[in-house]
């Protein structure tokens, strides 16, 4: 029978209502949930709903074959949204869903547009990969290896996710967990099968794994709203790809606020811990700090902020964690924020209150050298404004880790009260005056005055004095000065790096 336009716009309609049923399992959001939480209302244009797998008799059990994705608003500025349907054979990837997977990352590449990729998942369906031709056809494209953070690419793992979810989430610019779910390279089962190990979820790949000891995730959420409204945090921050600088808006926080309080923040005995949290968040504008890694490599911190409405991003150092020395999870911790910022026009602000590396056996079995001279590497080939300021102490080759002289910053600056050295006058006096303190009759007035003597030394006035730095200023004024000297670089138009480090690997 002849059907009219009518019937055939209803049998359309159907279509899409049947492909766009919520589905979810155990409780969680429905991939379409998340995308409506995530993006502008009614702003969502999707492409594939009508898709499926192509294994014969699964075309109705894989409605859009697990993936649902196309561009909407988000917080106002436009992107490519991707999430992955849990309910459809638990989230798996057959050949259809990554052919959609590929053509969802190359528009955003072509058409400069970031991407948010809402993970859950279990990876590869097995009857898709077998045979030479099954995998053939199943392997990640090139172009995905390619992507050189040409775009922003936000992941958030809303549930647990092996494989696919995994690889783009750790090539991905921010990641954030939800509490209670797991991201690993195969699931438990698959682990048992394959080599006999058995572990519990949390134990492969939760966040006590991932965001503390392997760094492979950036933030903890204690839900998936959370997770999501953190990824819109995250975007405020950047460019929606890497031709243009990051939004500036106008600040309600006075540019020159004076810190009245720092000399409580900031104690001047060195040995005497202090939480440098504190004093970011007394610089930069109120409200404005999120950091990024909290819980991995915690010796240092590294966070977006803004000062005078302008984003940047902060390197310091925490005493509060092994008297804020750097291992090497702080190392490279250290290169991917500094890649990163340097990818998206981000200066850099280096907070210094370091007294070395931590060394050892430990540090050299983890290649420590090594991962020193990556960070410096990063550093060096970063081409956005670099910024430092010496707060209390920065020693040894760990003054040049937090841009120091001769690697490339813009302005060195220090606090009056700082100490810069190859080592700390104790271990320095101690090597040094060995065999006089061993043969003097009042070791410890010695000691005493060769720390005088050495305290001057370790001053940061013989160093403006040459002007390998190039100021000492007063720590009341730091933020007034860092907004001076911001405005002045912003004065020929918005900051633009040359991106050097865009194709730089995402994990060390």
């Amino acid at each position: 029978m002849d059907r009219n336009f009518d019937d055939v716009v209803a049998d359309l309609t159907e279509r899409r209502q049947r492909a766009s049923e919520a589905r979810s399992r155990g409780g969680s959001w429905s991939a379409r949930q998340r995308i409506d939480y995530l993006v502008d209302a009614d702003s969502f244009l999707e492409w594939g709903r009508l898709s499926h797998s192509d294994v014969p008799g699964f075309e109705t059990r894989t409605p859009a074959d697990g993936i649902i994705g196309g561009i909407a608003s988000v917080a106002g500025r436009q992107a490519v949204v991707v999430a992955i349907d849990n309910g459809v054979l638990a989230g798996t990837e057959g050949r259809v869903h990554l052919r959609k997977w590929h053509h969802f990352h190359e528009y955003a590449v072509k058409h400069r547009l970031p991407i948010f990729h809402l993970a859950e998942g279990g990876g590869l369906r097995i009857p898709d990969g077998m045979g030479s031709d099954g995998i053939s056809q199943s392997m990640m494209p090139i172009d995905l290896l390619r992507h050189g953070r040409q775009v922003p690419l936000l992941t958030a793992i809303l549930g647990d996710s092996f494989g696919g979810p995994t690889w783009t989430a750790v090539s991905s610019d921010f990641v954030t967990q939800v509490q209670g779910t797991t991201m690993a390279a195969v699931g438990p089962r698959m682990l048992e099968v394959a080599t006999g190990e058995r572990i519990n979820p949390e134990d492969l790949g939760g966040v006590s794994v991932q965001a503390v000891m392997t760094g492979q995730v950036d933030h903890v959420a204690k839900t998936e709203s959370e997770a999501l409204d953190t990824l819109k945090k995250v975007w405020s921050y950047l460019p929606a790809h890497g031709g243009e600088a990051p939004p500036t808006g106008p600040s309600t926080d006075d540019p020159h606020r004076v810190l009245d309080d720092v000399g409580q923040l900031v104690p001047l005995r060195r040995q005497q811990a202090y939480d440098m949290r504190r004093l970011v968040q007394n610089i930069f504008d109120q409200g404005s700090v999120f950091e990024v890694g909290e819980r991995f490599g915690a010796a240092l911190l590294t966070s977006l902020a803004r000062l005078d409405g302008q984003a940047v991003g902060v390197v310091a150092n925490q005493p509060l964690v092994q008297a804020g020395a750097a291992g090497p999870d702080e190392a490279d911790k250290a290169t991917a924020f500094i890649c990163w910022c340097d990818s998206f026009h981000i200066p850099l602000v280096f907070l210094h209150d370091i007294p070395g590396f931590r060394v050892g056996s430990l540090a050299e079995q983890k290649k420590m050298p090594t991962k020193i001279m990556v960070w410096n590497q990063a550093l060096a080939w970063a081409t956005v404004p670099k910024i430092s300021v010496v707060v209390r102490k920065s020693i040894g080759a760990a003054y040049s880790n937090m841009a120091g002289p001769q690697m490339g910053s813009d302005l060195v600056v220090a606090w009056p009260g700082a100490e810069i050295s190859f080592t700390g006058p104790e271990v320095g006096i101690n090597v040094v005056y060995k065999k006089q303190l061993e043969a003097s009759d009042n070791p410890d007035q010695l000691r005493q005055e060769l720390l005088q003597q050495w305290q001057f030394e370790v001053s940061p006035y013989p160093a403006a004095g040459q002007y390998w730095i190039h100021d000492v200023i007063d720590p009341k004024t730091t933020r007034r000065y860092l907004t001076r000297v911001f405005r002045s670089l912003r004065s020929a138009g918005p900051i633009m790096g040359k991106r050097k480090l865009a194709n730089w690997p995402t994990g060390f």
